[in-house]
């Protein structure tokens, strides 16, 4: 059930902006006079599943996934309709168009794109504002993962900055954000009342932007053990443990965070243990069966129980440009990327992926102000990818416009032809590559 809601997100997000993306093409060329012959969601080789045609155009929907399209007359584009660049061109034609023209219409799609992310996420900060919990607020430190230790933290650790740039609001990903983007070279801790600067080996840049460490957290808020929730006929309802019990030992061992209980439970599968609990102002000792799997049956208190979470609102003149500056934020950080892959730092290999990679940024339950954020950067992305100068994208198109701008010559349309043909088979290598690498890694790895 999970995957079915990530994926009827994903569905419903990509048909939006593709839809909206389109109508960027259709519309200036309709202003324009230019005949638009079909309006597509998803492609329809062969066979549509829904169509119907109002005055020129054939609207629908087409089998495969892969994207959508407007076919333009005297437009070559992945459609390769070379019958009707075989006679004189018509007034209504895209290739009669003068050269501005046409680059409106090609540069209106990636238009749409950026300002919609602009508007969706100055929508969702409108709307919603933004939570975070201050770093100042987590007052016992962190609790290290593995990847976090290895990097040099300690649990306990008071996380001050990362390089440069100050710790203020509480998000591991802030710290993978500045490593692999910024090259941030130090952590900055507060450890034992002293503060101490840790250096970050560079080889960390690949480490955390590897596909088996992208969903890896460096740490999280240390914070003590309360029961949120128990399983029903769980071990520790059966033994009587309550909601809003604070577990404090284990067989005598204090064990004041949760951390160190999830440390030392699994040494104990299929044996009683004793656990010592603050419930109310009494001190209690249950016994408690662990079963096979070291699991005693109940969900902890997270870190919005223990710390005050703060929620900035935001009116709408300052959400405008919020939303703007989020969304350039993103645009520089997708750039500095493209850098570190040039430069070897970050492998394609592990950065590049397909529709599962694009599913998994989406929750397993549906939250709208998740889904509009991950929408928003999904638009400027595919605004992004669009630009790229590969004949059969619009960036690929944009590129010849703008030579004939310069120089005055127009392409000959059996070399736009070709170069399409050329651009078609790399953005399809792209494809079957991007969603190779998501089955490789889901089966293989």
């Amino acid at each position: 059930m999970d995957y079915v809601i990530m994926i009827g997100q994903l569905i419903l997000s990509l048909s939006l902006l593709i839809i909206l993306h389109e109508m960027g093409h259709f519309f200036p060329a309709k202003w324009f006079g230019t005949r638009v012959e079909k309006f597509y969601l998803f492609f329809d080789p062969g066979f549509s599943l829904f169509k119907y045609t109002k005055g020129e155009t054939e609207y629908g929907i087409g089998w495969l996934p892969l994207g959508g399209y407007v076919k333009i007359s005297g437009m070559v584009d992945e459609s390769f309709d070379t019958e009707q660049l075989a006679q004189e061109p018509q007034p209504y034609e895209f290739r009669s168009k003068p050269a501005w023209q046409r680059l409106i219409i090609m540069l209106g799609g990636v238009t749409v794109n950026f300002l919609l992310g602009f508007i969706i996420f100055a929508a969702v900060l409108f709307t919603w504002g933004e939570q975070y919990l201050p770093t100042e607020n987590v007052k016992y430190g962190i609790y290290a993962d593995s990847l976090g230790k290895e990097m040099g933290l300690l649990d306990g650790d008071q996380i001050l900055a990362i390089g440069e740039l100050p710790f203020k609001k509480f998000n591991d990903r802030l710290v993978v954000k500045e490593i692999i983007i910024n090259n941030a070279s130090t952590l900055k801790v507060e450890r034992e009342g002293r503060d101490i600067t840790i250096p970050i080996d560079e080889k960390f840049v690949g480490i955390l932007s590897s596909t088996d460490n992208k969903n890896k957290a460096l740490f999280y808020p240390r914070v003590p053990i309360v029961i949120g929730k128990l399983k029903k006929d769980g071990p520790a309802e059966l033994a009587g443990v309550q909601v809003d019990d604070r577990i404090i030992g284990l067989n005598g061992t204090p064990i004041p965070f949760y951390s160190d209980y999830v440390k030392v439970i699994k040494e104990y599968k299929n044996q009683p243990i004793v656990l010592d609990i603050m419930r109310d102002k009494d001190s209690v000792q249950v016994t408690v069966n662990v079963t096979a799997e070291g699991i005693v049956g109940f969900y902890p208190q997270g870190p919005d129980y223990f710390f005050d979470m703060k929620r900035e609102s935001y009116t709408l003149a300052q959400a405008i440009p919020a939303g703007f500056s989020k969304g350039m934020g993103f645009l520089n950080d997708q750039l500095k990327a493209f850098g570190q892959m040039f430069r070897g730092k970050i492998k394609a290999s592990e950065s590049l992926g397909g529709f599962g990679t694009i599913t998994s940024l989406f929750p397993t339950t549906w939250i709208w102000e998740d889904f509009w954020r991950i929408t928003a950067i999904l638009s400027l992305i595919l605004a992004f990818m669009n630009l790229l100068p590969i004949p059969a994208l619009d960036g690929g198109h944009v590129m010849f416009l703008l030579y004939e701008v310069v120089t005055g010559k127009k392409p000959s349309d059996k070399f736009m032809e070709y170069a399409t043909m050329v651009g078609f088979v790399i953005v399809i290598s792209l494809v079957l590559f991007a969603n190779g690498l998501d089955i490789y890694r889901y089966f293989f790895k």
